[in-house]
């Protein structure tokens, strides 16, 4: 017997997602990438998941991060190390697989290597970056 989908109750009276929602379709979404990334033969680790506000203060005086407003700091982000042959890869048209898979996901998903959305390597990059906007 096949389960009915059921539509979440926001979906239903139009409100906004509650924040507890988003991180939850942010963490499944996640696992999903995961997966894909070790079908892809790619290897990964957590690096920063949350930030307090004074960690993303520091970084963004350091210059590691554009903004104060990060999503990190709602548990909508992680930063992965990503492995491939053993080492650490930083190289961007390596990781825009993963990138290009987290944006298919979900509408709001954004990927910290391609911030403008050109499919270009250009402006900021953060490659081991994944985010779902609020």
């Amino acid at each position: 017997m096949r389960s009915k989908l059921i539509k979440p109750i926001h979906q239903l009276t139009n409100s906004p997602m509650k924040l507890s929602d988003k991180q939850q379709l942010f963490t499944r979404n996640i696992g999903k990438l995961i997966k894909y990334a070790h079908l892809m033969g790619f290897g990964l680790s957590f690096g920063h998941a949350w930030r307090s506000p004074e960690e993303q203060q520091r970084l963004f005086d350091q210059g590691l991060s554009k903004t104060l407003a990060s999503m990190h700091l709602s548990r909508l982000a992680v930063d992965f190390n990503v492995f491939t042959n053993g080492g650490l890869c930083l190289d961007w048209q390596q990781i825009k697989v993963l990138g290009d898979y987290w944006e298919s996901l979900h509408p709001n998903n954004r990927w910290g290597g391609d911030w403008n959305g050109n499919d270009l390597k250009d402006g900021f990059i953060d490659c081991p970056h994944f985010e779902m906007r609020g």
